[in-house]
């Protein structure tokens, strides 16, 4: 069993910011090989994702803290949505259906979002990334 409270939250805040990426996951399935893949994942303003999609599974993340934009993309690269969440405006997620190309944007300081995607792990491959 895993509690996700403040301090956690505080925890996986502080070593996102202390990494390089300005990014941190924190694992709550047990394995990269599990059905479910679930993590907290703490974004600090400037982390650069790059404009990707997940050519076989959809992705689906609620904000717990925090803000960001979610930007959707055409194959030119060029935005075709912004989608806008922040829990306090009552906006607190969303599902990318497989193979839309996607980035986010981080508002705020410590932000986190609790993030599902199906399993098991596999790492974006150099095609699904948009250069």
């Amino acid at each position: 069993m895993k509690l996700i409270d403040e301090k956690l939250l505080n925890l996986v805040s502080e070593q996102a910011e202390n990494n390089s990426r300005l990014r941190k996951n924190y694992n709550l399935h047990k394995t990269h090989e599990d059905a479910v893949q679930r993590l907290l994942n703490a974004l600090e303003p400037g982390t650069e994702i790059p404009v990707h999609r997940h050519p076989a599974k959809e992705e689906t993340f609620i904000v717990i803290r925090g803000s960001l934009r979610l930007n959707l993309y055409n194959e030119s690269k060029e935005i075709t949505q912004c989608i806008e969440l922040d829990p306090g405006e009552g906006k607190y997620g969303i599902t990318i259906p497989a193979g839309i190309w996607h980035n986010i944007d981080v508002h705020e300081k410590g932000t986190i979002i609790f993030e599902v995607k199906e399993g098991p792990f596999v790492p974006i491959d150099n095609k699904d990334i948009l250069e």
